[in-house]
């Protein structure tokens, strides 16, 4: 027994500090190529973090600016430094592109000044294949690539520092297939939740520990299903929307309620299941943030929002049915399970989950 629920407990140790460390949300850049060969990249970020990061690198131990025009003459200043961390390739040779920076102030005081970063530049003659890295980010980010011929924007999530696959600006477009569309979604929506979404993970492994009956997984599941589904649907349609700054704290709390009742409660009760469908509600809009940064098709906008759902979904039954296959078979039905196995990771997830709290409510 203790070599699944040691190993389980190390990787949501370390797993949530590495999650934690995500800036989420914060980052995402899109590159357009068109007709006349050349191309635009815009990179949007959190402007106060990113020049905490240059700040700190370059030693000179000035005080950080707050304001949205000061922070634009800071961002400037580190041009060089910058530049240091970015790389834009064409066929393999760097090319040095014209930078431009803009901060727009915090709209309210539960958003950020953001930064708006532009890349621009001519491709090299008889370039074919683009990729690019960014390392001044501590978080996953997707990278979209789009064309003036293709319907379709390509999208890949990447590290920061990971180079990107090579995309070719030559090749004529490909108008992927509603097939094809479905199966990038599924994959995109089950990888946000394995192994991107470790906070969504720890929800859903609260969910499981409550009981060993069966009833109360698929009861809670369903709220949480129903719920996330709502607004991940509406939220893409601009019907609702809230900012990350409220969400993400918002979520972290949730998987600490439901940690902690896991820990004085063995039966599920009415408000249990009303409170998973209030926590679902704020899941969908974190899920929904991270579809935005992926971006939607436009020839195949419903089927793409479909299959992402369904690949969360299907990353949901991947962690219930990991979670049964390491402790749940053998050991849910002895007398032993709720005190050696639910309490304890319980409180894991809830301690892991405070420190999440406490971290976005900081970093944004």
């Amino acid at each position: 027994m203790k070599a699944p629920i040691f190993r389980l407990a190390f990787v949501l140790l370390f797993g949530g500090l590495w999650a934690g460390a995500h800036e989420i949300g914060t980052t995402r850049v899109s590159a357009t190529f068109d007709e006349s060969r050349t191309f635009d990249i815009e990179m949007v970020t959190d402007a106060s973090s990113l020049n905490e990061k240059l700040t700190a690198f370059s030693g000179s131990g000035a005080a950080p600016p707050t304001d949205a025009a000061h922070l634009q003459a800071s961002l400037q200043s580190f041009d060089n430094l910058f530049r240091q961390r970015v790389k834009i390739v064409f066929d393999g040779v760097e090319t040095r592109p014209a930078i431009s920076y803009s901060v727009v102030p915090a709209v309210d005081s539960t958003s950020v000044p953001a930064a708006t970063i532009r890349f621009t530049g001519e491709v090299p003659p008889g370039a074919g294949k683009f990729s690019w890295s960014f390392g001044w980010t501590f978080a996953s980010y997707a990278l979209t690539v789009r064309s003036a011929l293709a319907a379709n924007p390509a999208i890949e999530w990447l590290e920061s520092g990971q180079a990107s696959t090579p995309f070719s600006i030559t090749a004529a477009a490909i108008q992927l297939s509603r097939w094809r569309t479905a199966l990038r979604y599924l994959a995109l929506g089950f990888t946000h939740i394995v192994p991107l979404g470790f906070d969504h993970v720890l929800f859903v492994l609260g969910i499981y520990l409550l009981s060993r009956r069966a009833r109360s997984v698929l009861l809670q599941v369903s709220a949480f299903t129903l719920a996330h589904s709502i607004t991940l649907g509406l939220s893409m349609y601009g019907i609702v929307s809230a900012s990350p700054r409220v969400v993400e704290p918002l979520i972290a709390l949730s998987i600490v309620y439901v940690a902690i009742e896991n820990i004085f409660l063995s039966e599920l009760k009415s408000w249990r299941l009303a409170l998973v469908f209030a926590f679902g509600l704020l899941h969908g809009m974190g899920f929904a943030g991270a579809l935005r940064e992926l971006g939607l098709p436009r020839t195949e906008f419903v089927t793409a929002l479909l299959t992402f759902n369904i690949g969360v979904e299907a990353g949901q039954l991947a962690v219930i049915g990991t979670a049964f296959l390491l402790v749940g078979w053998q050991w849910s039905e002895r007398d032993w399970y709720r005190n050696r196995v639910v309490v304890p990771i319980s409180m894991l997830i809830a301690c892991t989950a405070v420190y999440w709290t406490f971290e976005r409510l900081h970093f944004g």
